[in-house]
């Protein structure tokens, strides 16, 4: 987003009254009591008859809304809030909001990072682990009785000195560098541009990356522009002795093509966070063993959920009373 958000005052100074600040879809629930409690909020109701209804009686009054990454404001719905101000995004990720609209309308967006990278991180290094040591297959085979009837588990893959791709350097991508890099890895990268006095290996493409490395760690911010980036290209070039794990979005892969690579031996396994059509996962990935499954939960922690709801209300809370806010996306 390339908004100047800088310093940001509100088009309308008037006070922003709790009619004119409205939750678009679930979000956090402490973050929902806020609403309720200290701004008496809307709600925007589901799709159908009454959200028109919704919109006609209070979309012109709405100043600020409030979302998660998963269920932002989108193209139809920003344009009938024709006077909205900012819209405050619980999550790192807001690839689920019309960027571009609003760009375009100079309507700034919050969202809450670094408070959930270690988290997310931690969740990488274990579906790294599970993933390339079969430990959740282990875990099953172990749980079906076919150990104890003198069956020996499959060998798996050494999960230390691998050499990793990290597709997206940024707060995440290099706090999951940072964890492989106490497991004797090597760390190779690819962003949209090289960066300056990083230590790691830097590669021009994914695919270029891919081939590279072991294993491809994708960490890359979702949205139109890394909408399959990870394609059938780029999991030819990891090959049937390497590993993909994704904690990003899943529209950044192309899933079809990963569910072939799967299949057919193109490529090893993987460890999934994310999935294109959440929370449906592909029926082929449910019958494989070389694929673990995780149900979206990169920052699923009480911990990294308590910050993530301080720092979404600190955002509200400041915008409401100076028009400014505290994690403006750049």
């Amino acid at each position: 987003m390339s908004a100047d958000t800088s310093a940001i005052t509100r088009r309308d100074p008037s006070p922003i009254s709790g009619n004119a600040i409205m939750r678009v879809g679930p979000v956090n629930p402490t973050v929902a009591k806020a609403l309720v409690d200290d701004y008496d909020a809307l709600v925007l109701p589901e799709p159908g008859a009454a959200r028109e209804e919704f919109l006609t009686e209070h979309g012109e009054s709405i100043r600020v809304a409030v979302c998660s990454g998963k269920i932002g404001v989108d193209t139809d719905l920003m344009k009938r809030l024709p006077n909205l101000e900012a819209i405050v995004n619980f999550g790192v990720g807001y690839d689920a909001t019309d960027v571009a609209q609003a760009t375009e309308r100079n309507i700034p967006i919050s969202n809450t990072p670094d408070v959930l990278t270690d988290c997310v991180a931690d969740t990488a290094l274990g579906l790294y682990l599970d993933t390339l040591r079969s430990l959740s297959a282990a875990e099953r085979f172990v749980r079906a009785g076919t150990w104890a009837t003198g069956a020996n588990f499959p060998l798996a893959t050494r999960a230390s000195g691998k050499r990793v791709g990290i597709l997206g350097l940024g707060r995440i991508g290099a706090a999951i560098a940072k964890r492989l890099e106490a497991f004797g890895c090597e760390i190779h990268y690819h962003n949209r541009s090289e960066i300056n006095g990083s230590a790691y290996t830097y590669h021009p493409s994914a695919a270029a990356l891919a081939a590279a490395t072991d294993v491809l760690i994708v960490a890359a911010a979702g949205g139109p522009a890394s909408a399959g980036l990870v394609d059938a290209t780029v999991l030819e070039a990891i090959g049937p002795k390497g590993f993909l794990i994704n904690i990003a979005r899943g529209s950044v892969v192309d899933e079809p093509a990963l569910v072939a690579a799967l299949q057919n031996g193109g490529i090893a396994g993987a460890g999934l966070d994310v999935f294109a059509s959440e929370p449906h996962v592909p029926e082929e990935l449910l019958a494989l063993d070389n694929v673990v499954l995780l149900p979206h939960l990169g920052s699923g922690t009480h911990e990294t959920r308590a910050d993530m709801a301080e720092l979404t209300l600190n955002n509200l809370r400041s915008y409401v009373e100076s028009g400014e806010l505290v994690t403006p996306v750049s």
